[in-house]
């Protein structure tokens, strides 16, 4: 599959690039500085490009089958950077026919399926007291996209952390069973499967452990 990876220079977007090349995909590393990039490999193309920039990410998503979003907010704080970027991938994929995505976000975007324990409320009250701009940004992020006629699923992530990739995650909705961490290996290795399987189509699952 020929996939482009916004987000692709750091965190669970790193890990997604190499592990799509492991797995035999073509994928285009959209970043931002490609001489800081340093994965190598013949089916690898490296795009340069700024996310909140609609020509760079609309040519980037041309000739592709799938796009994977992994921007996360940077500090400082960019304002509108997670929405805007969700408007121009957006509009990129509706240019070029290109029907599915899969993009990340927080665990705190919360869902009605959800039944948040203590600990979930309490990160949530610590966000929305020490990132407010970021929180709402994210949330508007998911809004572009779930206002969208794409086929996408809008993974979520509670705290990612460094660590192997093991398997043995649970995916659903925020309980009392879902955890507080997930490798970012982990969470890459389930954003490729989610993209072929689409088994969460049109949803927001939380991956933990």
């Amino acid at each position: 599959m020929k996939i482009v990876v916004f987000g692709a220079s750091r965190g669970v977007g790193l890990e997604v690039v190499k592990q799509a090349l492991e797995a035999g995909h073509a994928v285009t590393a959209f970043v931002r500085s490609p001489e800081k990039f340093t994965v190598k490999d013949a089916n690898l193309t490296v795009f340069k490009g700024d996310s909140m920039d609609a020509e760079s990410v609309e040519k980037a998503i041309a000739g592709h089958e799938a796009v994977i979003s992994a921007l996360g907010p940077t500090r400082p704080a960019v304002p509108h950077m997670m929405e805007t970027s969700a408007k121009n991938i957006v509009a990129g994929m509706k240019k070029h026919s290109v029907r599915r995505l899969v993009s990340t976000t927080g665990a705190g975007v919360r869902q009605p399926e959800d039944q948040p324990k203590f600990i979930d409320h309490f990160i949530g009250f610590l966000l929305n007291l020490l990132a407010k701009d970021v929180v709402l940004d994210s949330a508007a992020n998911v809004k572009v996209i779930r206002e969208s006629d794409l086929d996408w699923t809008v993974v979520r992530f509670p705290r990612l952390v460094d660590g192997e990739r093991k398997g043995g995650y649970q995916v659903g909705y925020v309980s009392k069973s879902s955890g507080t961490q997930l490798s970012r290996a982990d969470g890459a290795d389930y954003i490729l499967k989610e993209l072929t399987e689409m088994k969460w189509l049109k949803k927001l699952p939380l991956v933990s452990y």
